[in-house]
């Protein structure tokens, strides 16, 4: 009998309280209050919409979507994955050929290659480095990318007309 006692006192964790207190507190705070209005001043001179206040130029605006772009929508993605398809025939083509035979196909691999590094930089930097979240931190990377890029384009066509070119560069490491 005395354990019985005891539990009703500590009422399950709730302290030394009972639990017949904390039971009376929690269904009265939950009730509903008939003379829940607001007023004007408490809402800074707004009118009250049930709902909440939809203020223009803050967080609660609604989502902008874009206007519709070829370019960003399924042809994006078609172009993303026909890329990726393609550099599987052209790698294969690029190593059982000598590059200095065929600089058409060197040129296609190395122009593929960056291409599809590019996308897949961007497509980082759109997920973890958005301008809208990250700022100036933003525009920095993509116009790094960019940059970058450009570089990358005119290193290979230099390396690709002035010198061995891609793929026997590969046949040359790989056999030395």
């Amino acid at each position: 009998m005395a354990s019985l006692g005891l539990r009703n006192v500590v009422g399950l964790g709730l302290g030394m309280r009972g639990l017949h207190t904390s039971r009376a507190l929690a269904v009265q705070a939950s009730r509903v209050r008939r003379d829940a209005t607001v007023s004007a001043n408490e809402t800074g001179g707004f009118k009250y919409v049930p709902g909440g206040p939809i203020l223009k130029g803050t967080v609660n605006d609604a989502t902008t979507y874009p206007e519709p772009n070829k370019a960003h929508g399924s042809y994006h993605w078609a172009f993303e994955r026909a890329l990726s398809a393609a550099l599987v025939p052209v790698t294969a083509a690029a190593a059982v050929s000598s590059g200095s035979a065929y600089p058409i196909l060197d040129g296609i691999l190395a122009v593929s290659l960056i291409a599809h590094s590019h996308i897949g930089f961007d497509s980082c930097i759109e997920d973890y480095l958005h301008p809208r979240k990250h700022g100036w931190l933003g525009h920095a990377a993509r116009w790094a990318l960019r940059v970058g890029t450009g570089l990358s384009v005119w290193g290979v066509y230099e390396f690709n007309t002035n010198d061995v070119g891609l793929t026997e560069l590969v046949r040359r490491v790989w056999t030395a």
